[in-house]
C-alpha cells in the first residue's frame, strides 16, 4: 500500500462525445475514435514525468517516470496508486514491459532492469547492458507470438549521413539476453513523410536560411511502442511530432495519426489491455500528467 502520509489527489473526468460534424473520425484505420477519449485519468504529482506503462490486468496498469528508479502500481478503475517499490537509483528510465509475472524497464542508455515475481514483496532485480547501437532509446514492449522484447532507438542508431534517416527496432531475447543483430524493423522518415503528406496529415513546418518557406518536418523521435493484441499491429508513438504511426506485422506503413496536442502533452506511454482498449500516457510539463483511456471499436 502507499506509505503513511503520501497525499495523492486523483481526479478522473468521463468526457462527453464532441459531436462536431466537421471532424474526421479514424475509427476504421485506427479502431479508436482519438478526438474523444472514453475515460481521462488524471494522476498524482508524483507521476508528473511518467514515462511508460504496462497492463498487469483489466483494472491494473505498471507506470514509471524518467527520474526515479519506481516502480507505480496503478489501479485504472479504482483511480490511485495501489502500491509502489524501489528497484534501483535514480536515472532516466523510460518504458516499461511485462512478461508474465517480470517486469523489464529500459534506460535510456540501453540498459534493460529486469524485475522477477515484481508483485512479491521478496522480488529479485537483475539488469544487463543490451549492447544496442543506439545512445538514445525509449520504446520496449513485448511482442507475445514471437516471445522478444522490442527495443526502439529514439535517433539513428548507426554513425554515417546514410543512417541520419532511418529509425531502428530491435529484437531481445528476454531467455539468451541477447540482441539481433540487424533491427527487427528499420524505417525511412523520408518515405513516412511522403505517406503523412499523401494523407494530408498536417505536420509541423519549420523555415531554412536559404528557403523561407515553411517546408513540413517528420523527426520519428520514437516514445513508446506496442503490439496490439487483436490486429497483432505495432503501434508508434512520436511525442515530438504528435502523430501515432501503425505498422503491420512486416514493418509496412498502414496509417498515421494527428495527435491534439492540447489534450496529448507529452505521449510518452501506450499500452493495451487484453480487448484491445489503448490507454496512452502523457507526461505534464504545465498541467496534470494523464492516462487517456480510447475504447477499441472492433
Amino acid at each position: 500500500m502507499i506509505k503513511s502520509g503520501l497525499r495523492i489527489s486523483v481526479v478522473v473526468a468521463i468526457l462527453l462525445l464532441d459531436c462536431n460534424p466537421n471532424r474526421i473520425k479514424n475509427e476504421p484505420a485506427t479502431g479508436y475514435d482519438l478526438s474523444s477519449p472514453d475515460a481521462i485519468l488524471i494522476l498524482p504529482e508524483i507521476l508528473h514525468e511518467i514515462s511508460g506503462l504496462t497492463i498487469i490486468d483489466t483494472a491494473t496498469v505498471a507506470c514509471i517516470q524518467d527520474e526515479h528508479g519506481i516502480v507505480f502500481i496503478y489501479d485504472i478503475l479504482g483511480n490511485e496508486i495501489k502500491n509502489q517499490f524501489n528497484f534501483h537509483i535514480d536515472g532516466d528510465y523510460e518504458d516499461i514491459a511485462r512478461i508474465g509475472k517480470t517486469l523489464y524497464i529500459l534506460r535510456s542508455d540501453g540498459y534493460l532492469f529486469e524485475i522477477s515475481d515484481f508483485e512479491s514483496g521478496n522480488f529479485k532485480l537483475d539488469f544487463f547492458k543490451t549492447g544496442i547501437p543506439a545512445k538514445d532509446n525509449e520504446g520496449l514492449c513485448y511482442d507475445m507470438d514471437n516471445n522478444r522484447l522490442l527495443i526502439a532507438c529514439k535517433a539513428k542508431s548507426r554513425k554515417g549521413h546514410m543512417n541520419k534517416n532511418k529509425r531502428s527496432i530491435y529484437s531481445f531475447d528476454p531467455e539468451t539476453r541477447s540482441l539481433s543483430a540487424r533491427p527487427a524493423y528499420t524505417f525511412d522518415i523520408n518515405e513516412l513523410l511522403k505517406f503523412a503528406l499523401n494523407s494530408s496529415i498536417k505536420l509541423k513546418t519549420r523555415k531554412t536560411k536559404n528557403d523561407p518557406v515553411p517546408e513540413p518536418v517528420l523527426k520519428l523521435r520514437t516514445s513508446a511502442i506496442c503490439i496490439h493484441p487483436v490486429t497483432k499491429k505495432l503501434f508508434l508513438l512520436s511525442s515530438e511530432d504528435h502523430l501515432l504511426f501503425i505498422f503491420n506485422i512486416n514493418g509496412k506503413t498502414e496509417h498515421i495519426e494527428k495527435l491534439d496536442p492540447e489534450m496529448f502533452i507529452q505521449p510518452e506511454g501506450l499500452t493495451f489491455t487484453d480487448n484491445g482498449d489503448m490507454l496512452i500516457s502523457s507526461e505534464g510539463r504545465d498541467k496534470s500528467p494523464a492516462i487517456l483511456r480510447f475504447n477499441y471499436k472492433n
